[in-house]
C-alpha cells in the first residue's frame, strides 16, 4: 500500500531520504499514482501518465550505488507537454500533434534524467503555450484547486496545479511571458524564470533565441533551487547554454545572503493592477523591513516593454511556426494564428527597433540595480479569474487590446533578461492566491533565490500546499 504521508513532505527531505536508502523511487511513484487517481479527475493537471516507463527508470537507477544517483536521486518530475519525452505522448496541447510519440527526448529531459529525475507524467498546457489560461482542444481545461471555477493560469498551469494538489513535489515549466510565474501566483506555489542560458534545451527554428526559458517550479524556494541545480548545465546542442555555477543554487539559496535595499513597484509604471492584488503584494514586500531591509518605491524605466515584447514574441512565433500555419491553419486557435501572422508581417525596421528598445531597457535596468539589490512587484495583476474566460480582457477599468497585454508585469522582465521568481504573497478576500515577483540583476539567480527564501520565511506561507481541490 502506498505511503501517503510522503505526499506532504518536501522534495529536499525526500531526496535526503533517497540518498540514505530510507525510501526508494518506487515508494514515491506509488504515492503519486494513488494521489493522482484521487484528485486529478477534479483538476485535469496531468493528462498523460507514464508510470511503466518511470518504474523502469527507477529500476535502472537503483542499480547504481547510493550517492551516485544524481542530484535528484530518484525524485519524480512531471514534464510540461511542450517538451518531448521519448516514448511518451507529447502533444504541445495541439490537435496537430495529438497522437505524436517522439523517439528522442528534449535535452532538458535527458539532463534531468541524468541527474536522477524520473519522468512519470506530462503536465497540461495551452496550445503551444500560447495564452496564460491552461486549456486546449486535446485535453480540455486545467482547473485551479483553490476554486475549481477559476483559471490555473499558464502556460505551465498543469505543473502549478500538480504541485498545489500533491501530485508533484517539483515540476518542470517554461516561460516567455510569465508562463512559470503566472501559474505559481495563481496556485500559491513557486516558479522561476532563470537568466537566459541557465537551462539548456533542444533548439529549433531560432538557435540563439532567449525570449523563452525553461525553468523550475516547486512548493517552496529550497525545493525549487534543488530542481534548478538538476536542470542547469552546458549542452553542445544549445549554443547559448551556460556552465553550472561553482556554488550550487541550493547552497546559494541557503547562504543567508540578505539584501540591503530593495525596490517595490505596484505596476512597473506600465500596467493596471487590481487594487486588492496591489495591496497584498505591497504588504508582503514591506515585510522585508522586519529584517532591517530598506524598502523604497521605485522601478526602472520599462515604458517600451509593450512594443518590444509584441514584436519579439511575434517574430518567435513566425520563425518557429510558419510551416504549421501553412499546413494546419484549421487546427490552430485564433490567438496562435494572430501571433504567427503578426510576425510574418514584421519588417526589418520593426525588428531592429525592438532590439534597440530592448537594449535600452536592459541598460537602464543594469543601472537601476546599482542602487537596489532586488525589485519586487506583483507576479500577476489579478487573482485567479473564471476559467471560461480565455484571457483577462479588462483590469481596474482598463480594456486590453490583445490577449497578452494583461501579462506586461511579467513580460517586461522577460525583455530585460533578469531572473524572476514568483512566491506566494497572500490571499484575497475570496481566499484566492496572490504571488509576488522577485527580480534580480541578470545572472544573479542565486541572490533572487536567497532573497525569495528569506521573504518566504518572513511571510510564513510555506506549507499551505498541498490541498484537496475546492469546488
Amino acid at each position: 500500500m502506498a505511503d501517503m504521508s510522503l505526499i506532504k513532505q518536501t522534495a529536499s527531505a525526500l531526496v535526503a531520504g533517497l540518498n540514505k536508502g530510507e525510501i526508494t523511487p518506487h515508494d514515491l511513484l506509488d504515492a503519486l499514482e494513488a494521489r493522482i487517481a484521487e484528485v486529478d479527475g477534479k483538476v485535469n493537471a496531468l493528462p498523460t501518465l507514464c508510470f511503466d516507463r518511470a518504474r523502469a527508470h527507477a529500476d535502472a537507477l537503483l542499480k547504481k550505488p547510493l550517492g551516485e544517483r544524481g542530484r535528484l536521486a530518484g525524485m519524480p518530475v512531471p514534464i510540461k507537454d511542450l517538451s518531448d519525452v521519448a516514448g511518451v505522448r507529447s502533444t504541445q496541447g495541439s490537435l496537430i500533434f495529438k497522437d505524436t510519440v517522439p523517439d528522442v527526448s528534449d535535452v532538458l529531459v535527458t539532463h534531468l534524467e541524468a541527474e536522477g529525475g524520473i519522468v512519470y507524467a506530462k503536465s497540461n498546457t495551452p496550445e503551444f503555450g500560447a495564452g496564460a489560461n491552461t486549456f486546449n482542444e486535446v485535453f480540455g481545461a486545467t482547473l485551479n484547486p483553490w476554486n475549481t471555477s477559476r483559471s490555473a493560469a499558464g502556460s505551465s498551469g498543469g505543473a502549478g496545479v500538480a504541485l498545489a494538489t500533491g501530485m508533484a513535489w517539483v515540476a518542470h515549466g517554461s516561460d516567455m511571458g510569465g508562463s512559470l510565474r503566472n501559474p505559481a501566483s495563481f496556485n500559491s506555489v513557486c516558479g522561476m524564470r532563470p537568466s537566459p542560458g541557465r537551462v539548456a534545451t533542444s533548439r529549433g527554428g531560432k538557435v540563439d533565441g532567449n525570449m523563452g526559458q525553461e525553468g523550475p517550479m516547486a512548493r517552496n524556494v529550497e525545493d525549487l533551487a534543488l530542481l534548478f541545480d538538476a536542470m542547469c548545465g552546458e549542452e553542445p546542442g544549445d549554443p547559448v547554454s551556460k556552465p553550472r555555477p561553482q556554488k550550487s543554487y541550493l547552497d546559494q539559496c541557503r547562504s543567508g545572503w540578505k539584501p540591503k535595499k530593495v525596490a517595490f513597484s505596484r505596476d512597473l509604471g506600465i500596467t493596471p493592477v487590481d487594487p486588492e492584488v496591489a495591496k497584498i503584494v505591497e504588504a508582503a514586500a514591506r515585510r522585508f523591513e522586519d529584517a532591517g531591509v530598506i524598502v523604497e518605491e521605485a522601478h526602472p524605466d520599462l515604458s517600451e516593454a509593450h512594443e518590444c515584447f509584441q514584436i519579439l514574441r511575434a517574430l518567435s512565433y513566425a520563425t518557429g511556426m510558419k510551416p504549421l500555419l501553412e499546413a494546419h491553419r484549421d487546427k490552430l486557435k485564433p490567438e496562435v494564428i494572430w501571433n504567427i501572422e503578426k510576425g510574418l508581417a514584421l519588417t526589418a525596421a520593426d525588428i531592429v527597433k525592438a532590439d534597440h528598445l530592448r537594449a535600452a531597457m536592459f541598460q537602464r535596468t543594469l543601472d537601476f540595480f546599482d542602487n537596489y539589490d532586488l525589485l519586487l512587484c506583483p507576479a500577476t495583476i489579478v487573482a485567479p479569474y473564471p476559467v471560461e474566460q480565455r484571457y483577462v480582457a479588462e483590469c481596474d477599468g482598463h480594456t486590453f487590446e490583445t490577449y497578452i497585454d494583461w501579462l506586461a508585469i511579467v513580460y517586461a522582465i522577460t525583455n530585460i533578461c533578469s531572473p524572476a521568481l514568483s512566491i506566494p504573497a497572500g490571499f484575497t478576500g475570496e481566499d484566492l492566491p496572490v504571488g509576488i515577483q522577485i527580480v534580480g540583476r541578470p545572472n544573479c539567480d542565486g541572490q533572487v533565490l536567497a532573497g525569495g527564501r528569506m521573504l518566504e520565511e518572513i511571510l510564513g506561507l510555506k506549507g499551505k500546499v498541498p490541498i484537496d481541490p475546492r469546488g
